[in-house]
């Protein structure tokens, strides 16, 4: 399984944000923007806090199951692989999301005088955050469920030429 990438979801962010910015422009010239809904923020930040209750359980199991406690749970490895693809999607979804709002709160930076686009920005804000948020968790959980360097076939010292 290939890890997450800071530079695709980065490039995930700023495509989705120029895109978002540049439809805001259009859609406001052409009629009422649609209204950044306050739901947007509070649905990803609970997702980051699924991911990151998950990453904490599966930690915690991993390291009694090393530290050999009894009575320690194992973690299966497809509910381990299960997890770390669910964050990935999760990392992805909330970079296309968080530049889409982003972008759109860049375009109400310039009407902050009006009441009703100041609460869409503010919101839109609230959205990248949780998105950053949420990108966050998941390279937390999949550093938590990467398997740890194979050594059995290195002793430690350097390979002889």
């Amino acid at each position: 399984m290939k890890e997450l990438r800071i530079r695709t979801l980065a490039a995930v962010f700023v495509v989705a944000g120029v895109l978002s910015w540049a439809g805001a422009r259009l859609w406001s010239s052409v009629g009422t923007l649609p209204k950044v809904p306050l739901a947007a923020p509070i649905a990803l930040a609970l997702i980051a806090v699924v991911l990151m209750a998950t990453a904490l359980s599966l930690r915690a199991r991993l390291k009694a199951q090393r530290e050999r406690r009894p009575g320690a749970k194992g973690v299966d490895p497809l509910m381990a692989a299960r997890a770390v693809v669910f964050g990935q999607a999760s990392a992805l979804v909330a970079a296309l999301v968080a530049g889409m709002y982003g972008g759109t709160g860049v375009f109400l930076l310039e009407s902050l005088d009006i009441p009703t686009r100041r609460d869409q920005a503010i919101y839109a804000g609230f959205s990248v955050l949780a998105g950053i948020a949420v990108i966050a968790a998941a390279f937390f959980l999949e550093r938590v469920c990467k398997l740890p360097d194979d050594d059995e076939h290195n002793d430690g010292t350097a390979p002889v030429s």
